[in-house]
């Protein structure tokens, strides 16, 4: 038996390692995606007081800090028991939304764009943002201005980029001043010109991406995301919806405190990332997908008039369900101007530099769930707390480790595809196979929450890179 091993996985945010069985014909038997390092955020939390929570989750990610303040906010706001104001929870989904817009850019125009436009068997010391930037300028720097674009509207709101302490549980510790929604509002003109022009490109070049569009992660499977009542996309404060292949409703309007009714978490021998599956459908046949494929996936519509076009026109590639995960891409696409779109209706509320932005309390309960769409998708953290208000219990589940069993189909898809059979494999082949996972955007330092005992190898290496000392532990 042969070993091809991909190590480190490139693009990505976080740290992780490919490895594909052959066979002695050169047949692929297996394929795993391996999360190679280990944080545990949920240990870590514990005996801190839980009005402290929101601040300490937005260090997990420093891409998506603010959907980990949000998902904690929530669940202390409900510890606390207490009704949030209209003004300040709209103001957490402009917050929201901003970071969705600056992430999507950065997965698509930084991480993902390079093999799009350069090509995946380009050069590879090429086939990165200079690169881009180089031969495709106008892309790169309409990649940089909507990611500056959603970075500045949660400096304007927070007073940081990063892991600022505006979102609090009960709401957000400042308004919105008239000023600042001027200077946001007078950005989106120029925003939504440069998303619709990116999608205008992308809805072009489609047809260069046709073998990779059907192996990359197609396949039959569940997709889960938020919806408002009526079936509306929604980020922030929505209910459960679970479609199959066929676009047909599982379960809908699902609570999202229930969660646990529904989802199962199994360990994985090969990796520090957990494995969730839909309990109704069993392991491993209860594989399902987040994120932005999910959600353009589980919707009736989007809610916004561009949005809403660019989806209709999405869908109509595919009857049912779009399975493939390389459209991932493309709903992140229609996802920033959903986004930009949102923000503007949100600001020309009159409510929305209101002063009345946060209600006080202490722990009136011992436990808490908050649930929110983070750029990669559903975002649960759940909290258990003393009578004291202190955390005794964490359990969160990101959007990555969500889609950790459609991570390894679809590998094990494109390898058996594209390596198969083959004497000779390229580095763009290889390239493919990493490709594949940039499709779904993993966030791996806010996901490796493993439980039980893990297989672990620490190694120390002196500075002329030498093994010195190693323990392992199966």
């Amino acid at each position: 038996m042969n070993k091809i091993t991909i190590e480190p996985v490139t693009r990505i945010e976080g740290h992780a390692k490919i490895t594909i069985e052959l066979d002695e014909q050169g047949n692929v038997q297996d394929a795993h995606f391996h999360v190679t390092e280990f944080r545990g955020f949920e240990k870590l939390c514990e005996g801190r007081p839980f009005h402290e929570m929101p601040a300490l989750m937005s260090r997990i990610c420093g891409i998506c800090c603010v959907s980990h303040q949000l998902a904690s906010a929530k669940a202390c706001d409900a510890l606390m028991a207490v009704r949030v104001p209209e003004t300040a929870t709209n103001l957490r989904r402009i917050a929201n939304l901003a970071q969705t817009i600056q992430s999507h850019a950065l997965s698509f125009f930084y991480l993902s764009s390079p093999d799009l436009l350069l090509g995946l068997d380009s050069n590879p010391p090429n086939r990165n943002i200079l690169g881009l930037m180089k031969d495709h300028p106008q892309l790169a720097r309409d990649g940089v201005s909507l990611r500056k674009f959603g970075q500045e509207i949660i400096e304007l709101l927070s007073g940081k980029r990063l892991n600022s302490s505006w979102i609090v549980p009960g709401g957000v510790n400042a308004p919105l001043i008239e000023n600042t929604r001027n200077k946001i509002s007078t950005r989106i003109p120029e925003a939504m010109a440069t998303a619709q022009r990116t999608l205008d490109w992308y809805k072009t070049a489609l047809d260069n991406y046709r073998e990779e569009i059907r192996t990359f992660a197609n396949f039959p499977s569940l997709f889960m995301g938020l919806v408002t009542p009526n079936g509306e996309l929604e980020h922030y404060h929505g209910r459960i919806r679970v479609v199959d292949s066929t676009g047909t409703i599982v379960d809908d309007q699902i609570d999202p405190t229930l969660y646990q009714n529904y989802i199962e978490e199994a360990v994985l021998p090969f990796s520090y990332l957990k494995a969730p599956y839909y309990k109704s459908r069993g392991y491993p046949e209860g594989v399902y997908r987040v994120g932005p494929l999910a959600r353009l996936n589980v919707i009736d519509r989007t809610g916004t008039p561009h949005a809403e076009e660019e989806w209709v026109e999405y869908r109509a590639l595919r009857r049912q369900a779009n399975l493939s995960n390389f459209h991932n891409h493309y709903a992140r696409l229609v996802e920033i101007l959903y986004s930009i779109e949102r923000i503007q209706q949100l600001l020309e509320d009159p409510n929305i530099t209101g002063t009345r932005v946060r209600v006080t309390a202490g722990a009136n309960t011992t436990e808490g769930i908050g649930v929110t769409e983070a750029p990669r998708g559903t975002l649960i953290h759940h909290y258990k707390t003393n009578d004291d208000g202190l955390i005794t219990w964490a359990n969160l589940i990101v959007a990555t480790g969500h889609n950790n069993l459609a991570m390894n189909h679809g590998v094990l898809q494109v390898a058996k595809h594209f390596i198969s059979n083959r004497r000779q494999i390229s580095e763009g082949i290889l390239n493919r196979v990493e490709a594949v996972i940039r499709t779904f955007d993993p966030c791996l330092s806010c996901s490796t929450h493993a439980i039980g005992k893990m297989p672990l190898d620490i190694r120390i290496i002196n500075s002329k890179g030498q093994v010195v000392n190693q323990l392992k532990r199966d």
